[in-house]
């Protein structure tokens, strides 16, 4: 008899594992990938918005200033802080691009979107 169960493929049936969270796709790296896609994507959108809204801001202290410098210095000084902060979020995007993709082969920009791959022994 215990031959006979040993050469049984499957005694209890067969055993597999849960599925997954169903959250974004199955498989756990790719709902990862997305959630990190997803992330950069509402990053980027909302440091536009606030870019172009300080942009604004900026130009229309210019417009308002009536010529007095004091005022004019201000909207020079928001002007040149969102065009400094636009550079520094395309650098930041930049270099974190650069430290997960090329140098980590973590995430990869591929056809379909951002490819996640978690390193393995």
């Amino acid at each position: 008899m215990i031959k006979v169960l040993a050469q049984a493929d499957e005694v209890f049936g067969k055993i597999s594992p849960p599925p997954g969270i169903g959250i974004l796709g199955g498989d756990p790296t790719v709902a990862l990938a997305k959630l990190f896609e997803i992330g950069i994507r509402l990053f980027i959108i909302i440091a536009g918005i606030f870019l172009i809204i300080y942009l604004l801001w900026g130009a229309f202290n210019w417009i308002t200033s009536g010529g007095e410098k004091e005022k004019i210095a201000k909207a020079q000084a928001k002007i040149t802080n969102a065009v400094i902060g636009m550079f520094l979020i395309f650098v930041m995007l930049a270099v974190w691009g650069l430290i997960t993709g090329n140098i980590l082969g973590i995430i990869k920009i591929g056809p379909n979107g951002i490819e996640f791959s978690l390193p393995t022994l």
